[in-house]
């Protein structure tokens, strides 16, 4: 990214991440050397953009232990890798697995696409493949459980994913060789020909017996992957491999460009049957909504129980977020960020190519049928034309109030845009609403122009523990002044993905009142750790962060 999105609210106030309270663990670590490398189409990046939120699914043979998929078997001891590539396969049979039942409530929550484990880490495949006797085929159900979620999928219009692992655990197993991942060396397809050629061949089934794929996530080390994928399907949008795409948690900055977050309903990507936490619909609303006010797609997983049904717990979430999305629906779908993604806890989309944009009220449980409240926000501006309505309601009456008048309306001065709105539709048998409200505004225009600024880069310097942050402003955001400086931090190692993020550290600010080059040098730095960084500009109005880039270690 190039350029700078504004990441907070107004007035200073950093707004709290919408996100659930416990720590995150952070995207996959990508192998020494790799790069993300975007040869997606163009025109096929901005059709993923539109589609905004899917559904992943992890579901495996192990998921009749309820233990974490695939990974269990790194470690494992010579009699439990024979219990797992020799027994499990044995008493895998998902006989009420109904893919239509699958499709019809991912649509129903609005999720436009739909990623599946056709091959975890274990090497198990969930298709028809030549290349192993490790498969759903060779299993009591014997059936190619991929080849009939692709029919499922494509008789509801949803686009087509597949996840695939480079990563085979089976491979390594029936090699002779040790079970890890990277870091290790010897565990990658790129280091073995065999292996490379074995993997090839796999990913050439999966993009070859089913017709096209729309979407691929690469879920190891891509190099040579991606490529063969986009030889055969040069409309694939290959996701993980060529975007950005952080896991369990959400960017901290908007982008000008693609990226995809995949989260799980509870703590676990395979079906958990115990010691399991669901966060709420509340939540998961609020995570689609920040994600997309940041310019993102939502990738949220569901992991099927062994006989192929969803968890009830998971398919209440997903009937949640269908009525959520039933009613505000428009407000996700084929947006792009506004000038600020949120005001503290009202949060923008703009709708694409259109001066429309909504506003996600958040944080205001039990919003009664019939109440009226009133929002200020100081980043719109209204026009003549300017029009207020609420997803889904006329906004002309409320069920059995023939003496109220809940029609909207809108009213501009130096204090910035004041919108009214009535909620007068009952969702709910109790007339009260607990989920985010979306306000549409058409015919609006920015009522800011918020300061850009671009990292330039970062350099150890001679002296141990010191580094050089550099950044270039090249606009104040119509500010006769700014104040700009650095936030940095450790980044966490590999074996620390399950940890909380260290807090950001900040260099001091200091006032600008032109464009040009700024820098600020930080000590204390571990010689041979990983740092991030990005650029901060506070503006009267409100605070701008780069993307986070990395020191390397020396």
């Amino acid at each position: 990214m190039r350029r700078a999105l504004v990441s907070t609210g107004l007035a200073l106030a950093l707004a709290a991440p919408l996100l659930a309270a416990a720590p995150p663990p952070p995207p996959r670590r990508m192998a020494a050397g790799e790069q993300l490398s975007d040869g997606n189409r163009p025109e096929r990046l901005e059709w993923f953009r539109n589609l905004g939120f899917g559904m992943f699914v992890h579901w495996s043979l192990d998921s009749q232990i309820g233990s974490v998929i695939s990974h269990s078997t790194v470690g494992a001891d010579a009699a439990y890798l024979k219990r797992f590539f020799e027994d499990l396969p044995k008493t895998f049979d998902p006989h009420k697995y109904h893919p239509r039942d699958w499709a019809v409530l991912a649509k129903l929550a609005g999720m436009r696409y739909v990623v599946f484990t056709a091959k975890h880490h274990s090497g198990f495949c969930m298709y028809d493949s030549k290349t192993t006797k490790f498969g759903i085929l060779q299993t009591p159900y014997g059936k190619d459980v991929l080849a009939e979620l692709v029919k499922a999928l494509r008789a509801e219009g949803i686009a087509v994913g597949l996840y695939f692992s480079p990563d085979d655990f089976h491979w390594l197993y029936t090699h002779g060789k040790l079970i890890d991942r990277n870091p290790r060396p010897g565990v990658n397809p790129q280091e073995d020909p065999e292996f490379m050629a074995f993997t090839k061949a796999q990913l050439r089934e999966m993009l070859t017996q089913y017709g096209p794929i729309d979407v691929l996530f690469i879920d190891g080390r891509a190099d040579g992957l991606r490529e063969l994928a986009w030889e055969i399907r040069p409309d694939t949008v290959v996701t993980r491999g060529a975007i950005a795409t952080p896991e369990q948690k959400l960017l901290a900055v908007p982008l000008d460009k693609p990226w995809e977050s995949c989260v799980t309903m509870g703590t676990a990507w395979q079906y958990k049957p115990t010691q399991e936490s669901y966060k709420s619909i509340t939540q998961l609303v609020e995570m689609l909504i920040e994600t997309r006010a940041k310019g993102g797609n939502l990738l949220l997983n569901v992991g099927p129980k062994p006989d192929g049904e969803l968890p009830i717990e998971q398919e209440e979430r997903l009937r949640g977020l269908a009525l959520w999305h039933f009613i505000f629906g428009e407000s996700v779908d084929g947006v792009r960020p506004w000038v600020v993604a949120n005001e503290g806890d009202l949060w923008f989309t703009k709708k694409k190519d259109e001066d429309t944009v909504y506003v996600f009220v958040t944080k205001q449980p039990n919003w009664s049928m019939d109440e009226t409240k009133t929002f200020t926000l100081r980043s719109v501006k209204a026009t003549d034309a300017t029009k207020v309505s609420i997803p889904g309601q006329t906004g002309e009456v409320i069920e059995y109030r023939p003496d109220r008048d809940p029609r909207p309306s809108w009213k501009q001065d130096e204090k910035g845009l004041h919108v009214t709105v009535t909620l007068a539709q009952r969702y709910y048998d109790n007339r009260r609403w607990a989920e985010p409200v979306a306000i549409k505004l058409t015919n609006v225009k920015p009522a800011l122009v918020p300061p850009k600024v671009e990292i330039v880069g970062a350099a150890r310097d001679a002296a141990p523990g010191t580094a050089t942050l550099r950044a270039r402003l090249d606009d104040l955001g119509m500010a006769p002044s700014v104040e700009t400086g650095f936030q940095y931090r450790r980044k966490k190692r590999g074996e620390e993905l399950y940890e909380a993020d260290e807090p950001w550290k900040d260099t001091p600010l200091a006032a600008r009142t032109a464009t040009g080059a700024f820098e600020a040098s930080v000590t204390g730095l571990l010689e041979t750790e990983s740092y991030e960084y990005r650029a901060v500009v506070k503006h009267p109005l409100l605070t701008v962060m780069t993307e986070e880039k990395v020191i390397a270690p020396r």
